[in-house]
């Protein structure tokens, strides 16, 4: 696992001293090979042993263990095909800030799947495709988790699995006093601090029902009513660049769940293609 990668990837559950390790070891990776573990501390007015700390955190055995990392991580990275760019007037190329723009959210996708092991990703598909068994899968998200909820339960409705979909937590709540044992309610929330979705969180559990979470990589109230969390590392200091990284990043892991509900059950796939073939024949004229 490249040492940039793991720092972003745990960069939302440090704390603040290691946040401000994290942020400049990401700004200036490539200074850092002339900095010692008292230059950096003194750099940041911390202690060297919050250093040797940070580093030993991130599973390093020390501070030139991870010095050497990241220059590995920049090598790898320089020694890729560098294409020949025209710059605009400003003397920015269009085709640079596409490319890095591409990079960081290949970053963010990355540090999430690192974050979500196999066994996380397989046991939310179990939950929803034994829910759309035997019972319902409720989903809900506000604002614009909303998009990726109402998305997702597009998807599912598409592969025969019964969605119970809401954007409004009164109508929630009253459509979760059906829940029963084996239902499953997903609950997306970027910040996971909704006192209104914690509450139904609650409730659902109270029904028996399982609560699958999806939120970003921190410590949050709604991640811990989850029965599986499923999380999200994306950050960038610029404001307008992370949202587009945690979308990025939420999207590839829907994903994931997504295939792997298709992949892994034939009358599944057979559903979603008849269901595309009716969508498709009511879209003609």
């Amino acid at each position: 696992m490249s040492a940039l990668v793991k720092i972003r990837s745990e960069r939302d559950q440090m704390s603040a001293v290691e946040r401000r390790i994290a942020d400049f070891i990401l700004e200036n990776a490539q200074l850092l090979r002339d900095y010692s573990s008292q230059q950096l501390a003194n750099a940041l007015g911390i202690s060297q042993s919050s250093v040797v700390k940070f580093t030993q955190k991130l599973g390093f055995k020390g501070y030139p263990d991870l010095k050497y990392s990241v220059g590995e991580a920049i090598a790898r990275a320089d020694n890729g095909d560098t294409p020949q760019l025209t710059a605009s007037a400003d003397g920015v190329s269009d085709a640079s800030l596409a490319g890095n723009l591409w990079r960081r959210k290949s970053e963010a996708e990355e540090a999430t799947r690192l974050i979500n092991p196999p066994q996380t990703i397989h046991a939310v598909a179990d939950a929803i495709e034994q829910a759309g068994r035997a019972g319902k899968v409720f989903i809900i998200g506000l604002g614009e988790d909303d998009i990726y909820a109402r998305g997702f339960a597009l998807k599912l409705s598409l592969l025969g699995i019964l969605t119970v979909h809401n954007f409004d937590t009164a109508r929630m709540t009253a459509n979760v006093s059906a829940a029963s044992a084996g239902d499953v309610l997903l609950v997306f929330s970027e910040h996971g601090n909704h006192p209104a979705l914690c509450k139904i969180s609650r409730y659902f559990r109270e029904r028996r029902g399982q609560v699958i979470t999806v939120t970003r990589h921190t410590a949050n109230p709604l991640r811990t009513l989850a029965d599986i969390a499923l999380v999200v590392s994306a950050h960038d200091e610029q404001p307008y660049i992370q949202p587009l990284l945690y979308q990025s990043a939420l999207q590839h892991l829907l994903d994931s769940v997504f295939v792997l509900l298709c992949e892994g059950h034939d009358d599944r796939h057979a559903q979603l293609l008849a269901n595309l073939d009716r969508i498709q024949l009511m879209l003609e004229p």
